[in-house]
């Protein structure tokens, strides 16, 4: 099987220096890919800038901005059986990006921001006979919210999480199927919640 796995943070550029991020750290889907690795499945890991190495054996395609991600995502897909997107996506961007760097003036600045893309949407929309993973964090009405994202994009089932996994060592997801219900739950550090997970992935998802 050969699977495609997003992770990391993307970058919107305020200008040629400054940038809207997020703290994703990256270990989540990091460590998803060395679960795949080690079921012997092929992994086209597509990543934002993290500071951790990606795992041995893997293809990998690093990327910076959310349009990045959404035209690499959007090449591979086609080529590969599934994807479980765990890349933390920064939701908005500015309407122009100033050339060069911005000079303080002593006065406020204001910025117009706009949605990125929806990049987990777009695969949805060329899914034909692949599978899909998403992964919500989510902070306010978590399950309804959830429940949107997998509607709106497609996917087989969706992986809720919190804030509080952000750059942390541990993680404890909750697995949405379609009809709402809860079919998985995991907690404990993120390589074993990766492990877990895949695993049932295998078997519940791309399995079917």
């Amino acid at each position: 099987m050969r699977v495609l796995i997003t992770a990391g943070p993307t970058r919107e550029y305020l200008d040629d220096v400054r940038y809207l991020s997020n703290a994703s750290s990256g270990r989540m889907g990091y460590a998803i890919a060395e679960a795949a690795l080690a079921a012997g499945h092929e992994v086209v890991l597509v990543t934002g800038p993290v500071a951790i190495s990606p795992p041995v054996g893997c293809e990998v395609h690093p990327i910076e901005t959310t349009d990045d991600l959404l035209n690499t995502c959007v090449e591979l897909f086609s080529k590969c059986d599934g994807v479980i997107a765990v890349a933390a996506v920064c939701d908005y961007r500015p309407v122009e990006r100033v050339a060069g760097k911005i000079t303080k003036t002593g006065t406020a600045v204001t910025f117009e921001f706009i949605e990125t893309a929806d990049v987990l949407a777009e695969l949805g929309k060329q899914k034909a006979d692949r599978w899909i993973v998403g992964f919500a964090l989510e902070s306010q009405d978590p399950r309804a919210n959830a429940m949107r994202k997998l509607k709106m994009k497609n996917c087989d089932c969706i992986v809720l999480n919190d804030t509080s996994a952000i750059a942390a060592d541990s993680n404890d997801v909750e697995v949405l199927s379609p009809d709402a219900e809860t079919v998985a739950q995991f907690r404990g550090t993120k390589p074993k919640v990766a492990s877990d997970l895949f695993g049932w992935i295998e078997t519940h998802i791309a399995g079917e």
